[in-house]
């Protein structure tokens, strides 16, 4: 059984910063692709960023310059870092991953943490 758990949430006031953690725990292959989604309150759930195994990333335009995804394979962990928060930065983030275990490729989802930004 895998899971991620993330952690680094909280509350934050406009131009602070936070770095959120991802642990991926259990029967783990391989972790391949790693991403970072956020879900504000009313709203849909959205990729705000991704990286590859090899370390590849995109990001959504809107965090373009102020967040940076990373990964410690040794670790089994990614990172968001955020840097220049925004009100509207306020979501429950997610991590999610392409992982290989024994139960073969699958994508999981963590439980989510709380960012809230106040202005």
């Amino acid at each position: 059984q895998v899971q991620l758990v993330e952690s680094g949430g909280g509350l934050v006031q406009a131009g602070g910063s936070l770095r959120l953690a991802c642990v991926a725990s259990g029967s783990i292959f391989s972790m391949n692709a790693m991403g970072w989604h956020r879900q504000p309150p009313g709203a849909q759930r959205e990729l705000v960023a991704a990286i590859t195994s090899r370390g590849s990333t995109n990001y959504v335009d809107s965090v373009k310059g102020r967040f940076t995804i990373s990964r410690d394979n040794g670790k089994n962990t990614v990172y968001l870092q955020m840097n220049s928060l925004k009100p509207e930065d306020t979501a429950v983030y997610y991590c999610s991953g392409d992982i290989d275990s024994r139960a073969g490729l699958q994508r999981y989802w963590g439980q989510g943490t709380q960012v809230t930004v106040s202005s």
